[in-house]
């Protein structure tokens, strides 16, 4: 089997004509957390939103589990087990967690006969959610709501799952203790997960593999503890 579940070659994507990324190459493991870093508008989120279809390639192509996916967009994406947690964690204030739920089940296409199960699952895997299962999305903190939208992400148990800068307000050990039972779950399952990160020192602690991004391009490919020195993470920004 091919080592990697998600291989995208010669990536043009750009907005209003002026290419971000032009002929990227881009290859994501199979059971590995790969974390993506780099300067802000050096093209991270806009590569994770084209893996995604949210933004759309001008040129290139992608393959999924060594099958090629002749136009990328969410839904197709989606139904190959591919699910984004984005930035700013997209909650709807006025829903309470429940409503949120559901309705990400819902989106999922999780048949009505198993929606009990899965949110029973994704529930015990950040259990703190059943403390305000019942509140409004708005009256939580930021912490709180993005628990929320890793729940939701995970509703469809993906085979991958893309996380864009899930440490946005958050303190560091907060942060931690979101990502360390997501990090279990990826061991135990196999899971993919691609982490879109500033936080680079906490981002690096749950890596397997990290990618740095400079002006649209990559520029080092490399494992986490050779990037623990400051000077040279210094020299990559």
């Amino acid at each position: 089997m091919n080592s990697y579940f998600w291989l995208a070659q010669g990536l043009v994507v750009g907005y209003g004509g002026r290419p971000v990324l032009d002929g990227l190459d881009f290859q994501l493991r199979r059971n590995e957390v790969l974390c993506l870093i780099g300067h802000n508008g050096a093209g991270k989120s806009t590569l994770l939103k084209s893996l995604f279809g949210l933004v759309p390639c001008q040129a290139g192509r992608f393959l999924v589990d060594g099958r090629l996916v002749s136009s990328p967009e969410p839904r197709a994406l989606a139904a190959a087990g591919i699910s984004l947690m984005p930035e700013g964690r997209g909650i709807f204030p006025g829903l309470t967690v429940a409503e949120t739920l559901k309705l990400g089940m819902w989106a999922a296409g999780v048949p009505k006969s198993q929606r009990a199960e899965r949110l029973d699952w994704v529930l015990s895997i950040l259990p703190a959610v059943r403390d305000f299962y019942h509140r409004r999305a708005g009256t939580l903190s930021g912490g709180q709501q993005q628990m929320v939208s890793i729940c939701r992400a995970l509703l469809s148990r993906p085979r991958c799952l893309l996380m864009d800068e899930p440490s946005i307000g958050l303190a560091p050990k907060l942060f931690q203790d979101l990502m360390r039972p997501i990090r279990q779950l990826q061991q135990q399952t196999g899971m993919s997960i691609l982490l879109v990160e500033q936080n680079v020192k906490e981002a690096l602690k749950i890596s397997d593999r990290v990618i740095v991004m400079k002006s649209g391009a990559i520029i080092r490919q490399t494992r986490p503890e050779e990037l623990t020195d400051n000077a040279t993470l210094m020299e990559l920004y």
